[in-house]
């Protein structure tokens, strides 16, 4: 016989008839979920909401946000100066140890012989400009490992070198929305899988492309091309180099998968097609120090732990960082506006927008060992800042900071612009029929689904690795797996509905916990696993 008792917390069902039939509200953990509030903060956000006049400035009038780039500096100010505008307290930046800003003014790339034809290209973050036009014939000598050196040792002198295979070119999917299969998959709990491969991904992701970096430089090349690894003539340029000590020695640029192959058809023809690159970029080494943000509504307990929502504040240099996540900062921003307008909750709300994210989540990690807890990565290998996310997972002990308690949860949104279809509740069982009560309201705006498992990369995932509740929200993908980092990434394919949806739902979830009767319960804090369980 299934246990009935479960239906008491749906997803919808027996929650929504009865508050269709107005009978007693839902009630979780002690505490009654203020539906009256939660109407006022859906009229707030439906009849005057504001989150896609922030998302447009965002994208079009500050655009791409690299990390320390003018547009991130710009991005610092005019969020702080409209969080200040709603009324919020306690709003400052904090700085945290990055390196080199850099931005792009223009380039060419263009193909002047077998026959001249201009070319869909990108400089790569962080890389040199070329100091006029470099003119040149191309080689094509794909590389994945220090061990490809020695087969193009002494053939690479005064060439433009192509490095990328083109076999894991694929074709982005087109807009979509989750399926009926995928919300199954989700609510399906999964067991942890603990692995020890950082170093393995550290060699692959961060060590061998500076050694081929420095074996092109020795090697004699004049610059470098790169594939973009996604159909549809676009580019990303995603680079990481930014660090002082750590500089690229050679220009370089993505070139459109379209392009590239046909690059490499005629290399293969024997046409020995020359490419003319010019790359206009410049660095900025006023402020080594990037910044995260932060901004709160006080609540009326002082002594009460405090809830806090954020997204990430930086972009990739390749478009408007519309999606990615200038999406996530609009709605978290909405969330704060909303809420702005309520009464004083019991707990402080504070919000966040992350500086570095995209350069290995360095912003929100900076928070975390400050204020929450650390995990000190081995002596070895040597790393810089974006490369200790691949060591911080296999790191122990963790070493709490006094204030690990003071933060009773955390929300990030960082998957686009598409409708919250749920929320992953990171294997936190005592989590879920919290996040099924406060889903119930929002079952008629598509709002479901709990999913016992995790969601991999967001900024909540340094917060997970010590013990602390940190939650994704599910969102519809729509485009984002086309626009993430790329030249598409522009403001035209942003969903309305879907962000004023999520912003509301962002803030009834906010005002749930920070209303809550007991701070919201934790995981066992996380310690290294036996060699003879998982791990093994």
């Amino acid at each position: 016989m299934k246990n009935r008792s479960n239906r008491l917390l749906p997803r919808g069902g027996a929650a929504l008839l009865a508050l269709a039939l107005g009978v007693a509200p839902l009630v979780v953990r002690g505490q009654a979920v203020d539906l009256d509030m939660t109407d006022r903060i859906v009229d707030e956000g439906q009849r005057h909401g504001e989150v896609m006049e922030i998302a447009r400035y965002l994208s079009d009038e500050i655009g791409s946000r690299l990390t320390n780039s003018p547009g991130a500096r710009k991005a610092e100010a005019w969020t702080q100066e409209k969080f200040r505008g709603w009324g919020l307290a306690n709003v400052h930046k904090q700085g945290f140890p990055f390196g080199r800003g850099w931005w792009m003014e223009r380039s060419s790339v263009r193909m002047i012989a077998p026959r001249p034809l201009a070319l869909t290209a990108i400089p790569i973050s962080w890389t040199p400009g070329t100091n006029g036009v470099i003119t040149a014939p191309i080689v094509f000598a794909p590389m994945t490992s220090k061990a490809d050196f020695a087969q193009w040792k002494g053939k690479l002198a005064g060439r433009i070198v192509l490095v990328s295979s083109i076999d894991d070119i694929h074709t982005p999917p087109a807009a979509s929305r989750l399926s009926a299969d995928e919300f199954a998959r989700l609510a399906v709990y999964e067991p942890p899988k603990f692995s020890s491969d950082g170093k393995a991904y550290l060699e692959k992701s961060y060590f061998f492309p500076r050694q081929m970096e420095d074996f092109l430089k020795a090697e004699g090349a004049l610059a470098y091309a790169r594939v973009t690894k996604r159909d549809g003539k676009l580019v990303m340029g995603d680079g990481y180099r930014f660090a002082p000590g750590d500089e690229a020695p050679l220009p370089a640029v993505e070139i459109a998968a379209e392009d590239y192959r046909r690059l490499v058809r005629l290399a293969d023809a024997g046409q020995a097609p020359t490419l003319a690159i010019e790359s206009v970029v410049h660095y900025d080494d006023s402020d080594p120090q990037a910044y995260n943000i932060f901004a709160e509504i006080p609540g009326s307990d002082p002594k009460a732990a405090y809830v806090m929502a954020g997204a990430h504040l930086d972009s990739s240099a390749a478009a408007d960082g519309a999606a990615d996540n200038g999406a996530g900062m609009a709605m978290v921003m909405e969330a704060a506006r909303i809420l702005s307008k309520m009464p004083r909750p019991r707990r402080t709300i504070r919000f966040a927008l992350w500086g570095a994210e995209e350069q290995g989540m360095i912003g929100s990690s900076a928070f975390v060992e400050e204020r929450l807890a650390q995990r000190v990565p081995p002596a070895e290998p040597k790393v810089g800042a974006n490369g200790r996310f691949w060591l911080h997972s296999t790191s122990w002990p963790i070493v709490k900071r006094p204030t690990w308690g003071e933060l009773s949860v955390y929300f990030n949104l960082d998957n686009g612009s598409g409708k919250i279809r749920g929320v992953y509740a990171y294997r936190n069982l005592a989590a879920v029929p919290i996040f099924q009560a406060w889903l119930a309201p929002f079952a008629s705006m598509g709002a479901t689904t709990v999913a016992a498992s995790d969601n991999t990369g967001p900024d909540n995932e340094y917060m997970q690795m010590v013990g602390v509740p940190g939650f994704q929200f599910i969102q519809d993908w729509n485009d984002y797996g086309r626009m993430h980092h790329t030249s598409m990434d522009t403001f035209d394919h942003l969903d309305a509905d879907d962000m004023r949806q999520a912003s509301i739902i962002l803030a009834s979830f906010l005002w749930n916990a920070a209303n809550a009767d007991k701070p919201f319960p934790r995981r066992p804090l996380p310690t290294e696993p036996s060699r003879t369980g998982p791990a093994k």
